[in-house]
């Protein structure tokens, strides 16, 4: 079975791509979007395997998806994201298309977590859905909150936000406030919370409800 792999960090790619290999996959490992698409029509996978965040402005993974699904439909959907939400990943207002299987790196327990998720991508893929799974230190936030919190993680201000979602500079504030407090990341004068937040996001350890 063929595997377009597609994730920009290089370690994760190499790992990821000699575990698939070891598992008797034909394993093609790109780093980027564009490459991905550019390699489909030649390697003709079976299954299509991709982070979601390529980097600040790079098309992501969503957008390779989303051209798996209109070119190719037949090719099963897997995405492999640090995030434990696909909306925390991808910039503010895309979201994914059609059925993928959605699985979390930090919490792949093995390889065969990955391999089984590639094979019913394959045999069922009407009945794939988006998993994801909330582990004990994982904190929930509400659609809004993510979006806040994405948009914080990408450097915009609070009055950046507000005009990017079409809401008042005060509600924005009160909902900034709000997310910062559902992270345990209130009344400390000694922490800055944007920055903490940006760390927790990167960490992988905010779920969207």
């Amino acid at each position: 079975m063929r595997v377009l792999l597609a994730d920009n960090e290089p370690f994760a790619l190499a790992l990821v791509s000699e575990a698939l290999a070891s598992a008797d996959f034909e394993v093609n490992g790109v780093s980027t979007v564009a490459e991905a698409i550019s390699t489909i029509e030649a390697f003709s996978p079976n299954v299509v395997v991709t982070d979601l965040n390529f980097g600040p402005g790079a098309p992501n993974g969503a957008d390779l998806l989303a051209h798996v699904d209109e070119h190719c439909p037949w090719v099963g959907k897997v995405v492999l994201s640090s995030h434990g939400s696909a909306s925390l990943a991808l910039p503010f207002g895309s979201q994914l298309a059609g059925e993928v299987t959605y699985l979390v790196k930090t919490q792949l327990s093995s390889i065969s977590t990955l391999v089984d998720a590639i094979n019913k991508s394959i045999t069922h893929p009407a009945g794939t859905t988006r998993q994801q799974s909330t582990a004990r230190d994982e904190i929930l936030i509400s659609k809004a909150q993510g979006e806040i919190l994405l948009l914080i993680a990408e450097g915009y201000t609070n009055n950046a936000i507000a005009k990017k979602r079409g809401k008042s500079v005060r509600a924005t504030e009160a909902l900034v406030q709000r997310t910062f407090t559902t992270l345990g990341l209130g009344g400390d004068d000694d922490v800055n919370p944007r920055t903490m937040a940006v760390r927790m996001w990167h960490q992988g350890k905010i779920v969207v409800k």
